[in-house]
């Protein structure tokens, strides 16, 4: 995701690159951001050190772990800039440090960046509401064989917009996982399914499946520049509003 953030910034004639971290033991640390994204050299040396980089910028587009996001959000507070998250996988006490930082800075979080995805929460919080607990629903989700969480931010994402529709709580109404003798399926369950494999960037499917008839709501992701693209429009539009949390579905109008 770094080096897709990188291209598509140079890509932009009202963006410019400012800066980027690695982590410690990284075999890109200190090599030049714009050779190691494939874009030519930028003369800007990636470092460890995220605080003189977040002093020195408008934004910070944030694709990397639960606590370096989490970490990255104090400094955005302080530097009272833009912080758009990506990261996923955060836990409760993660979440309430970006919470906190959000008093003074903007951030715009979100389990997909993605216009399509986006969209599809919306949807789904429309059929949701359609379509009762007669309807069970399943996410199915499937990502590369180096994803460390499941299920995904995005299908927990997902299965909350159904949980909205319906105006439940996905916590107490999700079913992570299946294995022996499990008995029926309990009415009103939302159920997540992962799959792990090769190279996939990104496929997620919603299904509602009823007596006689099912829907699916699929949405495939081929290339992360879309990601990208979607963490740069929420980072120029997070430009001049007011601190706190806002989500792709704000920059979207949806």
């Amino acid at each position: 995701m770094g080096k897709a953030l990188v291209r598509q910034l140079q890509d932009m004639p009202n963006c410019a690159v400012s800066g980027g971290t690695e982590p410690e033991g990284s075999p890109f640390l200190g090599a030049d951001i714009g050779e190691v994204a494939g874009v030519g050299r930028l003369g800007i040396p990636i470092t460890r050190d995220p605080l003189e980089l977040f002093v020195r910028s408008e934004g910070v587009l944030d694709f990397t772990s639960p606590e370096a996001s989490a970490e990255h959000a104090m400094f955005a507070a302080q530097a009272r800039i833009v912080h758009v998250i990506g990261t996923t996988g955060l836990s409760h006490e993660q979440e309430d440090r970006v919470q906190a930082a959000a008093r003074h800075a903007v951030v715009v979080k979100s389990g997909n960046m993605s216009l399509g995805i986006n969209l599809l929460a919306s949807l789904l919080r429309k059929a949701a509401a359609v379509l009762d607990a007669d309807f069970d629903v399943e996410v199915l989700e499937m990502h590369h064989r180096m994803k460390v969480d499941a299920p995904s931010g995005t299908a927990l994402m997902l299965g909350k917009s159904v949980a909205d529709g319906r105006q439940i709580g996905l916590d107490g109404n999700s079913v992570r996982s299946r294995d022996g003798h499990t008995g029926v399926r309990r009415r009103g369950d939302i159920g997540f399914a992962t799959l792990r494999g090769g190279d996939v960037i990104g496929d997620h499917t919603v299904i509602f499946s009823g007596v006689g008839e099912r829907l699916e709501f699929t949405h495939r992701a081929s290339d992360r520049a879309l990601f990208a693209n979607g963490a740069i429009k929420a980072a120029l539009w997070g430009q001049g509003k007011p601190p706190g949390i806002y989500s792709m579905e704000d920059v979207l109008g949806l």
